[in-house]
């Protein structure tokens, strides 16, 4: 028997200090976290926007945090809430933004996509008023590959930075200056499309 046959019929793989490595990402159990925990793990392992605080999170209409784990070991993490600029979009206050989604250096290939599916599933139960989910992608480091596997659709290019603030409300510095694109998905859309399948 090769080495490489034996590889290939373990279902994980060991980090150093033990823990296993899921090998795909029909492995990961999702769970609703709290706001601190999800910053936590943001911080950890966003490779472009570390910093969110919790308060910032909570503070929103509608918020909710997930995370993938395996055996007891988070990998990814995702933060949604109210829009930041709900009061600057159509039915705004009908939407959900993903404000957040790290992944960990450990997590199989396709993990953004399965969580995405996951996480449009359960927010379509928990939160039916929710007619749209919307995300910003950063074009300084992302291509938008996950929300196209997805089914999201590319809406909207910004040619330059938005300045979120307010005449009431100044925001700390931006942390990218790259342009972003908004990508959304209709939820009843892709209720229509899961049930032709």
């Amino acid at each position: 028997m090769c080495g490489d046959s034996v590889i290939a019929t373990q279902e994980t793989f060991q980090f150093p200090d033990g823990g296993a490595i899921p090998t795909s990402p029909l492995q990961f159990k999702f769970e609703v976290i709290s706001a601190k925990a999800a910053c936590d793990l943001n911080l950890k392992w966003h490779s472009r926007f570390p910093d969110i605080h919790w308060s910032n999170v909570v503070r929103n209409k509608r918020y909710i945090c997930f995370a993938a784990k395996f055996e007891g070991v988070y990998f990814a993490v995702a933060i949604w809430s109210s829009p930041i600029a709900g009061n600057r979009l159509k039915d705004g206050w009908l939407l959900l933004e993903l404000r957040r989604m790290a992944i960990c250096e450990q997590a199989p290939k396709n993990t953004a996509s399965r969580m995405l599916s996951w996480m449009r599933k359960d927010i379509n139960k928990r939160f039916p008023e929710i007619i749209r989910l919307i995300s910003y992608q950063d074009t300084g480091v992302h291509l938008g590959t996950i929300y196209k596997a997805s089914g999201w659709k590319l809406i909207n290019t910004m040619s330059k930075q938005v300045d979120w603030a307010t005449t009431g409300r100044k925001r700390n510095k931006p942390q990218s200056d790259y342009p972003k694109v908004r990508w959304e998905l209709d939820l009843n859309t892709s209720q229509t499309l899961i049930g032709v399948r």
